[in-house]
C-alpha cells in the first residue's frame, strides 16, 4: 500500500463560499493510495504515523490540484504560425498547423500544466482528418501520453458535422470560391472521411475502454451550434442521457456565433440547443460571452455550468464574458486556458490573476466582483464539476482523490509580507509557476523540484522538435498556401453577417472585421 503524509506550512483545503476558505496552518494530508485519509495538523498525523513518508518541507502552501476545464492542443497556435486574429479568421489561419506527433505534443502541454498546479484537463480535441481507424489512432496517442505522466483526463472529441470553415454549408462556401480555390478546397474538407456514425460510434468506444479507469474518463462534445447538424444534436443528447456523461459545447464565443443562431432558428443558441432537451445540469458551455440574461437564467436553473476561458477571449477579440451575473445567478463556473493563456503558455496561476482582475467593474460593492475564494473554486472544484470525476476532485477532503500542490511559501512571501495578508490573497496573486515544488495525482508524485517523475521532458521536447524539423509536407505546403489564399474571402464573407439591430446594445459592427 502507497502511503505517504504531505506536510504544510498552510494547508488549504477548499472554499467555503465566495469570500471563505477552509485553512489549517502547519497542516497536514495523510493519503493512502491515492485516497485521502486524514487530514489534521502535522505534528498529530505524524505522531499517529510516525513511520510514513513525509513529503514536504513545511514550508510549502499546500493546495487541491487544479483543474483546466477546457483544453486543446500543446504547440499553440502562435507556435505552429497561427497569429491572434477574430475568431472566425483565426479558423481560416489554423490551416496552416503543422502534421504532428500528438503524443508528443500532448505532453508538452501537460509539462506546463503540472508544472503550474494542474492535475486534472478537460481535453476537447477538434477535428481531426483522416479514416475512423486514423481518427481513433490519434485519440488514443493523446490519451496515452496523460496516462504516461500520469495527470487525470476527461477526454471528448469534438463533434462537426457541418459548417466546417464558415457559417455555412461546405458546398456552398466552395461554391463561393473563385474557381483556382475549389479544387484545393475540396481536397482540404476530403481530408475528413469520418460519418456522425462513426464518430458517435468512437465516442462509445472509448467510453468502454477507458471509463474504468481511474485516471482516464470520457465524454461528450458537441463542438458549437453552427457545426453541428439537427441530426448531430439529437444523438449527443441521446447519448448524454444513456450513458449519464457531460458534454462540453463550445457556445456564444462571438457576436457572430449569436447572429448565426438567430439565423438557423430564430432565437438564441441556448434556446435552441434546449430544443434538443440539452440543457441540463449535464451540460457546460464553453465561453459563453454572448449569452443573454434569459439563457444565463435558463442555464443557471437547469443546473448546467460555464467553463470561463478569459485568457482566450481577449486574445481572440471574443468578447468580455458575464462571469459577475454567472455567479450572482448561483451558476457553477470553472477555468479553461483553451489553446494558451495569456502568456502563450498553459500557467493555471497566471490565468487566476487574469479571471481575478478581468472583470474588476467599476463600484464599491465587493460581492460585485470576483474574490480570491471565488477563483481557487473555479479552478478547483467548479473545474471538476464539469467532468465526469465530479465530486471526487477538486478539495482535500477525507475519502476524495489525492490531487495536490506544493508552492513554495518564501518565493511568495519573501523578502517581505505583511503579516496580516491572508494566505490564499497572497497565492492568488504572487504565486509563480517557479515556485510549485511538487504536484501529486492519485497519491503519486508526478513533479518535484522542477523534475517529472515518470517522464523524461528533455528527451520528449527534443523528439518534438526534431520531428518538426523535417520538411514541410506537400498537402502542409498547399494548407499554408490556401490559407493565405481563403482570407480576403471570408474576411467578406463575416462583413455584413451581423444585422446590428438585432445585437445592440451589446455590438456595433465597425467598418472592418
Amino acid at each position: 500500500m502507497a502511503t505517504s503524509l504531505v506536510r504544510s506550512r498552510t494547508l488549504i483545503t477548499g472554499v467555503v463560499d465566495r469570500f471563505n476558505w477552509n485553512q489549517i496552518d502547519d497542516g497536514a494530508v495523510l493519503q493512502e493510495d491515492g485516497v485521502i485519509t486524514a487530514i489534521g495538523t502535522y505534528a498529530d498525523l505524524h505522531a499517529r504515523h510516525p513511520t510514513v513518508p513525509v513529503i514536504g518541507s513545511g514550508e510549502e502552501i499546500v493546495l487541491p490540484g487544479f483543474v483546466n476545464g477546457h483544453h486543446h492542443v500543446g504547440l499553440t497556435p502562435v507556435q505552429l504560425g497561427s497569429p491572434d486574429m477574430p475568431l472566425e479568421l483565426w479558423f481560416i489561419t489554423r490551416l496552416v498547423i503543422r502534421n504532428l506527433n500528438l503524443y508528443l505534443d500532448t505532453l508538452y502541454s501537460a509539462f506546463e500544466m503540472i508544472g503550474s498546479g494542474i492535475t486534472t484537463v478537460q481535453h476537447i480535441h477538434g477535428w481531426m482528418p483522416g479514416t475512423l481507424q486514423e481518427v481513433e489512432a490519434k485519440s488514443s496517442d493523446v490519451i496515452r501520453a496523460y496516462e504516461d505522466i500520469g495527470m487525470r483526463v476527461s477526454y471528448c472529441y469534438a463533434v462537426r458535422d457541418q459548417n466546417r470553415l464558415v457559417y455555412q454549408a461546405d458546398d456552398d462556401f466552395v461554391a463561393s470560391l473563385p474557381p483556382e480555390l475549389r479544387d484545393p478546397m475540396k481536397r482540404y474538407f476530403e481530408r475528413f472521411k469520418t460519418s456522425l456514425d462513426e464518430v458517435m460510434g468512437l465516442f462509445e468506444t472509448l467510453y468502454r475502454k477507458h471509463q474504468n479507469k481511474s485516471r482516464v474518463k470520457i465524454q461528450l462534445a458537441p463542438a458549437n451550434l453552427h457545426w453541428c447538424s439537427d441530426a448531430a444534436l439529437t444523438r449527443l443528447s441521446e447519448a448524454s442521457k444513456k450513458f449519464d456523461v457531460p458534454m462540453h459545447m463550445h457556445l456564444l464565443e462571438t457576436a457572430y456565433q449569436k447572429e448565426y443562431a438567430w439565423r438557423r432558428g430564430e432565437c438564441t443558441a441556448l434556446e435552441y440547443i434546449d430544443r434538443f432537451d440539452m440543457v441540463n445540469e449535464r451540460l457546460t458551455l464553453g465561453h459563453g460571452v454572448w449569452l443573454n440574461e434569459s439563457d444565463i437564467d435558463r442555464l443557471a436553473s437547469a443546473g448546467g455550468c460555464v467553463c470561463h476561458n478569459c485568457s482566450s477571449n481577449f486574445r481572440l477579440r471574443s468578447g468580455v464574458a458575464a462571469l459577475n451575473v454567472f455567479e450572482a445567478k448561483g451558476m457553477n463556473t470553472a477555468i479553461g486556458l483553451d489553446e494558451a493563456g495569456i502568456n502563450d503558455d498553459r500557467d493555471m496561476l497566471q490565468e487566476l490573476r487574469l479571471v481575478l482582475r478581468a472583470h474588476r467593474v467599476p463600484g464599491m460593492v465587493e460581492a460585485d466582483v470576483p474574490t480570491m475564494a471565488q477563483v481557487l473554486r473555479m479552478a478547483t472544484t467548479g473545474g471538476a464539476k464539469t467532468t465526469p470525476y465530479g465530486t471526487g476532485i477538486g478539495s482535500l477532503e477525507v475519502g476524495k482523490a489525492a490531487d495536490l500542490s506544493l508552492h513554495d511559501w518564501k518565493a511568495i512571501a519573501y523578502p517581505y509580507l505583511d503579516a496580516e495578508t491572508p494566505v490564499l490573497d497572497a497565492f492568488v496573486q504572487r504565486a509563480k509557476a517557479q515556485g510549485v515544488k511538487a504536484v501529486m495525482c492519485d497519491g503519486e508524485i508526478l513533479y518535484a523540484d522542477g523534475r517529472f517523475t515518470r517522464v523524461d521532458k528533455d528527451a520528449a521536447l527534443k523528439a518534438l522538435h526534431d520531428d518538426l524539423a523535417k520538411a514541410l509536407s506537400h498537402d502542409e505546403v498547399e494548407r499554408r498556401h490556401l490559407s493565405k489564399a481563403l482570407l480576403p474571402h471570408v474576411r467578406r464573407f463575416y462583413a455584413d453577417y451581423i444585422d446590428p439591430s438585432r445585437h445592440e446594445p451589446f455590438y456595433r459592427p465597425s467598418s472592418r472585421v
